[in-house]
């Protein structure tokens, strides 16, 4: 109790509602214009209560993992750091958590997500680019210090209510008795909907991603002669994104403009999306005491966003006719 864990406010509200169901306190910082956590806020809202960092990788674009590292290795960091835990004596730090629900396949520094923070996060929602329709997977990347072998085995049975053995186990001859050895929740993933994931893992770096990314390329070749579109950073050096979203700025608009457009976008039978309304925006947060006006560059992305549709099976035709859509749009709201 009274743990917190510092996530950013540009993000949806799973990130930070995990944070609160564990019992510690979600410490809400704003962001960078690329939506990505800004490590300078980080540094000020570190306290000695403070036990994890989560960055979110926004649309797919890896946050600045090197320079939050170098934030929560900070001599003043490791200061005020107090361990709770014997996991926590061993860790000797705050903790990156990665929430990476949207950069399965993302590269950054030249490697792909799960080899950028101590645990990263995916997940296989319907809308992301592997589904399952629910779940996610877990990458470990824990220090030395840390047995990832003993912590991987200790989560299998956290999945499965602590129980030491799973049904297809069970069911061999003789192999009926179990034990509960941790208070474990339901949540394994279903072998069938595994074997969905699978299907498409196995053609996703050589099918999906590509399409993902022709779509974004054709979007960025078709949107940069309009100078009021801010176009999303897809590559940068040895940093990828995985194409999940297309996240388009639109400058010197309001929010309600944004709106406007979004609105007469979608009588031409085109859906559009916003990724996201900044926490501080939603009744729970403000009820915790949060608000947007000291969020300045979240409300900022968040006023003027619009996600253009993103998927390998939308062909170019179709995306110039979104455009074509979203140019109309504009030029009717704020011309």
């Amino acid at each position: 109790a009274g743990d917190e864990v510092i996530v950013p406010a540009y993000t949806y509200a799973a990130t930070a509602l995990a944070v609160y169901h564990i019992g510690a306190k979600p410490v809400i910082v704003d962001v960078k214009d690329d939506f990505t956590i800004d490590p300078d806020t980080i540094s000020k809202a570190i306290t000695s209560k403070t036990k994890a960092v989560i960055p979110v990788d926004i649309a797919g674009y890896p946050a600045d993992y090197d320079s939050i590292r170098a934030v929560i290795s900070s001599p003043e960091a490791l200061r005020q750091f107090t361990p709770n835990s014997k996991k926590q004596e061993k860790l000797g730090r705050i903790l990156l958590l990665s929430d990476a629900a949207h950069s399965l396949g993302a590269k950054y520094k030249g490697l792909p997500m799960g080899h950028a923070a101590d645990i990263t996060v995916f997940s296989f929602h319907a809308v992301k680019n592997i589904t399952t329709a629910e779940g996610g997977a877990i990458a470990l990347n824990l220090p030395k210090s840390i047995d990832q072998e003993k912590e991987y085995k200790e989560m299998r049975l956290m999945t499965l209510n602590g129980q030491t053995k799973d049904a297809y186990t069970k069911t061999k001859a003789g192999g009926w008795k179990y034990d509960i050895v941790l208070g474990g929740l339901k949540v394994n993933m279903p072998d069938v909907l595994a074997a969905i994931g699978l299907a498409q893992i196995r053609k996703y770096n050589n099918f999906l991603l590509p399409e993902r990314k022709r779509v974004a390329k054709t979007y960025e070749r078709l949107l940069k002669p309009y100078n009021w579109a801010l176009l999303p950073c897809l590559e940068n050096d040895s940093t990828e994104t995985s194409y999940h979203i297309y996240p388009l700025r639109i400058k010197n608009i309001t929010e309600a403009q944004r709106d406007m457009i979004i609105n007469e976008i979608s009588h031409h039978k085109v859906a559009v999306n916003v990724h996201f309304i900044p926490l501080p925006m939603l009744t729970f947060f403000k009820q915790m005491g949060y608000c947007i006006n000291d969020y300045p560059n979240a409300y900022k992305n968040y006023c003027c966003e619009i996600s253009l549709p993103i998927y390998p099976q939308l062909d170019d035709s179709q995306v110039q006719l979104v455009v074509d859509t979203l140019v109309n749009a504009y030029n009717k709201v704020v011309l």
